[in-house]
């Protein structure tokens, strides 16, 4: 059974916005102990951010 259109945006767009929460909060614990590897990792995490952030506003959904 095929999902529509709508539902398919939604599930990605939450599974986007996962990964970059769970991007965050690597970073964060990183850097306690890490610093420099934790400041690369938030770096990486604002681009999933942004990804996820556009991917959301291309698909006009709310926030």
């Amino acid at each position: 059974m095929s999902q529509s259109l709508m539902s398919r945006d939604r599930a990605e767009a939450r599974k986007k916005g996962l990964f970059a929460l769970s991007t965050w909060a690597g970073a964060a614990i990183l850097i306690l102990y890490y610093p420099i590897l934790g400041l690369l990792t938030a770096a990486g995490a604002a681009v999933l951010t942004y990804r996820w952030f556009m991917f959301r506003a291309k698909r006009g959904m709310r926030f």
